[in-house]
């Protein structure tokens, strides 16, 4: 499946502002894609698998409350920002990236499908001002440095089923990064809950601060 039905597959509750949201991110990114590139010329066939459903991970691991406020780092096109913020339309989203055209896609896109939680911003994860509940990612770098950049950057208030901290989305063998890290974290594997090949070695590392 490369179309939105693999969305509704595992969140058959979205209601039809949402889905009409999802739908519309094939045709946006396209176009933007031919523009700026920010997703791989092979992934935009399969957008919403490698993209979308790769991003609504983060959810199968942290069902945010209304009000979180989350920071994504390094949002390339909007990834896992944009289909996080559709999914929980009551909580509030910040994306960050230190490259500007990448910005402007996640700014022409949110606006295109109507996402008022969302704000995005060209700059550097160090120098973002405010604090946030939790900090989401995909694979922008080694788990170490990341940390690093983002560390004070959490709030302690503390109101989800977790505790705050770092949502990041990577994949592969993690052992040497996480050793590497040396802090406390919690794996968990998207294959338990997506059955598409794909996401056979993706995984959600979970930083509590």
């Amino acid at each position: 499946m490369s179309d939105v039905s693999l969305i509704t597959k595992y969140f058959p509750n979205l209601t039809e502002k949402q889905l009409h949201q999802f739908g519309q991110l094939q045709e946006l990114y396209s176009f933007w894609n031919s523009q700026i590139n920010v997703v791989s010329r092979q992934d935009i066939e399969n957008l919403y698998e490698k993209h979308v459903l790769h991003s609504l991970g983060i959810s199968k691991v942290m069902k945010f409350k209304p009000g979180t406020e989350i920071l994504d780092v390094g949002t390339g096109g909007g990834f896992p920002g944009i289909p996080l913020a559709i999914l929980f339309p009551d909580c509030q989203f910040h994306l960050v990236d230190s490259i500007g055209k990448k910005i402007k896609v996640v700014t022409e896109v949110s606006q295109a499908i109507g996402l008022t939680n969302l704000t995005a911003q060209h700059e550097r994860a160090e120098n973002v001002a405010s604090d946030y509940d939790f900090i989401v990612s995909r694979a922008v770098t080694r788990l170490k440095p990341f940390y690093g950049w983002i560390k004070d950057k959490v709030t302690k208030n503390q109101f989800n089923d977790l505790r705050n901290g770092i949502l990041y989305l990577k994949g592969g063998d993690l052992t040497e990064e996480l050793e590497e890290f040396g802090g406390k974290y919690s794996l968990y594997n998207l294959s338990d809950h997506f059955a598409e090949e794909f996401f056979e070695t993706k995984k959600v590392v979970y930083v509590p601060f």
